[in-house]
């Protein structure tokens, strides 16, 4: 993982964290069948880290390009309640969501992977992408993953802001029945 000198302390005011998909929550791979999509590979080490924000108090939410019937199925499953599909500029969603959960932008964090999601990395408060991110969008991201797009990159920056924030090893004990699951209100 790289990061830059302010990332902790951008990470530690974060309390919604807004994911691409295609090449984020997936290697960026689609499978199409003759009905159309057919098929999206997730990590399940992205979706603890997914639960692990939320257990953390952390809000998440999804703006994705395309639409699929999978990534309704992948978000209800992860408790993303905020969906935004087929979404061709990403950054009327960004001020959309924003509105809606009445929060700045130096709370949020988004990552993506791609020159498409530049538009909001310029604006978040902890722009993060995935290993195997374009060159472009590395230049704007404060925390790069050691990890590509559905292999666990997700995962390493869910950690990073847990980490920065306080919450990681107290959540830790939870899961290892040392202690009972803290209560993180936001």
């Amino acid at each position: 993982m790289e990061y830059r000198a302010d990332a902790l302390e951008r990470a530690a005011r974060i309390r919604m964290v807004v994911l691409d998909v295609d090449g984020t929550l997936t290697d960026g791979r689609i499978y199409i069948g003759p009905e159309g999509e057919a098929m999206k590979e997730f990590s399940v080490k992205d979706g603890m880290g997914i639960t692990m924000m939320h257990r953390a108090g952390l809000e998440t939410a999804i703006i994705t390009g395309r639409s699929s019937q999978i990534v309704e199925c992948r978000a209800a499953e992860l408790k993303i309640d905020r969906v935004w599909q087929g979404v061709k500029n990403k950054h009327e969603a960004w001020q959309q969501l924003k509105q809606e959960m009445n929060l700045t932008n130096r709370e949020i964090a988004y990552v993506g992977d791609d020159l498409n999601d530049l538009s909001i990395l310029q604006q978040a408060g902890l722009a993060c992408c995935t290993g195997d991110a374009r060159t472009e969008v590395k230049r704007f991201s404060h925390v790069i993953s050691g990890y590509d797009g559905g292999n666990g990159a997700v995962r390493e920056i869910a950690e990073f802001i847990l980490k920065a924030q306080g919450k990681w090893q107290s959540l830790v004990e939870a899961f290892a029945g040392i202690k009972a699951v803290p209560s993180y209100g936001q």
